[in-house]
């Protein structure tokens, strides 16, 4: 088999499985989907299918998110197919469930008891959507008196934000001291 007819196998197979999937894939999955090609093959298969795509102008982009990569329709053509996007998306989070989620992230693993400290006011029905939206999850108990529930964000929280990982998070400087007090 030639080189090329390989290149354009291993391209098709990329797409396909991102395709296929419908859920970030992480690089070692599709490495052994491609024959157990080596990491900058990989790198290379993937800017090989994106510059395919942007070039023939198919309405799709590669997205690195939640430590693995996806196909996901481009950004700008998403209003010209509301009609067909379902289901419809969730109400949006208010802004006591935000500044919680925020919290999570950046505090990471937290107890309700400290978010509450931090936020000065109860959280249990925020964390309650939270949990129900799975953006964030129990990880375990703190090792003090009481053992309160631990919890951090999950991956489709990597994902609903565009993150690949946590150490996307913009930097707290320019934020408030308090924002993390306790």
């Amino acid at each position: 088999m030639s080189s090329d007819f390989i290149k354009a196998r291993q391209r098709a197979l990329c797409a396909a499985a991102l395709l296929a999937s419908g859920q970030p894939v992480t690089g070692k999955d599709l490495r052994k989907t491609l024959g157990d090609i080596p990491n900058e093959r990989l790198a290379e298969v993937i800017t090989d299918l994106k510059q395919t795509l942007a070039e023939n102008s198919l309405g799709l982009i590669i997205e690195e998110v939640a430590g693995g990569f996806r196909l996901v329709v481009e950004p700008s053509l998403i209003p010209d197919l509301s009609e067909l996007l379902s289901p419809p998306p969730l109400p949006r989070l208010s802004s006591a469930a935000l500044e919680t989620l925020a919290l999570i992230a950046y505090k990471q693993p937290v107890t309700r008891g400290e978010l509450e400290a931090a936020r000065g006011a109860s959280c249990a029905s925020t964390v309650d959507t939270l949990q129900e939206r799975e953006l964030i999850k129990v990880v375990g108990r703190k090792d003090v008196i009481g053992k309160p529930l631990l919890f951090a964000t999950t991956d489709k929280f990597l994902i609903e934000f565009g993150l690949n990982s946590l150490d996307d998070l913009p930097p707290l400087e320019d934020k408030p001291a308090e924002f993390l007090r306790g």
